[in-house]
C-alpha cells in the first residue's frame, strides 16, 4: 500500500502546522505512540478515538509517512474477524474485483457518497428525535409530528440519490466514448441474452 511521506519538523513546528490534529506514531515493534497523552496505545483506543469523531493522523515514527489508512484497515479486519462482520464474502470479491478497473475510482466514490448520505439520514433522525423518548415529552401529537416530518426527509435523500446517478452516468458517458468502460472483470461471467420464443413454435432441444 503506496504512503504519504512527509518532511521533518520540530515538534514546535509540527505542533504549530497541525492545530488541534492528534498525531499518533508507529514504531518498528508495531507500538502504537499516542504524543498527546506521551503514552503507548492499542488498537481498541484508536477504535475508540474514530467513535469519539476524534481527528487523528497515524505516522511512521522513522519516515513520517501517513500510516493513518493502514490502522483504519487494521481496526476493520478486526471486526470483521470478531462475532457480527458486516460484509458478506460476495460483497468483499465484488470490490476486490474493481481494484484496477477502470470503473475503480468511480466505484470508491460511489461507495463514499451513499455512506455520507446514510450518515446524514441517521443525524437528521437523531436529532428528530430528540425528546420522544421522555414520557413527558412522547404524545400522540409529538409522535405524529415526527412521523410526518420523515417524508421530505426521504426526498431529500432521494434527491441525493438521484443527482449521485446523474454524475454517474455521465462519468459512464466519457468512458464509453474512450472505448474502456466495460472491459472484462475476472470471476464475473457475462450473462447471454436469452431469444425469446414465439408460441406455438416447437422447441429443439440441445444435444
Amino acid at each position: 500500500m503506496p504512503s504519504q511521506r512527509r518532511s521533518a519538523a520540530t515538534p514546535a513546528a509540527e505542533a504549530t502546522a497541525e492545530g488541534n490534529l492528534r498525531i499518533l506514531k508507529k514504531y518498528p515493534n508495531r507500538r502504537l505512540y499516542d504524543t498527546q497523552t506521551s503514552s503507548y496505545i492499542t488498537l481498541a483506543d484508536v477504535k475508540q478515538m474514530v467513535l469519539e469523531g476524534e481527528h487523528f493522523e497515524v505516522r511512521d515514527a522513522k519516515t513520517a509517512d501517513d500510516l493513518t489508512r493502514s490502522i483504519l484497515l487494521q481496526i476493520i479486519l478486526e471486526e470483521e474477524t470478531g462475532g457480527m462482520p458486516m460484509f458478506t464474502t460476495t460483497m468483499l470479491a465484488q470490490v476486490i474485483r474493481y481494484y484496477g478497473h477502470t470503473l475503480q475510482g468511480m466505484m470508491g466514490s460511489y461507495l463514499e457518497t451513499n455512506m455520507q448520505a446514510f450518515v446524514d439520514m441517521q443525524a437528521r433522525l437523531a436529532e428528530q428525535s430528540k425528546g420522544l423518548l421522555e414520557p413527558k415529552a412522547l404524545t400522540p401529537e409529538t409522535w405524529s409530528q415526527f412521523v410526518s416530518g420523515q417524508a421530505p426527509l426521504m426526498q431529500g435523500l432521494m434527491g441525493n440519490y438521484l443527482e449521485q446517478s446523474k454524475s454517474l452516468f455521465a462519468q459512464m458517458q466519457e468512458q464509453m466514448a474512450a472505448g474502456g468502460l466495460f472491459p472484462v472483470i475476472p470471476g464475473i461471467t457475462p450473462v447471454r441474452p436469452v431469444k425469446p420464443v414465439t408460441p406455438g413454435t416447437p422447441v429443439t432441444p440441445k444435444r
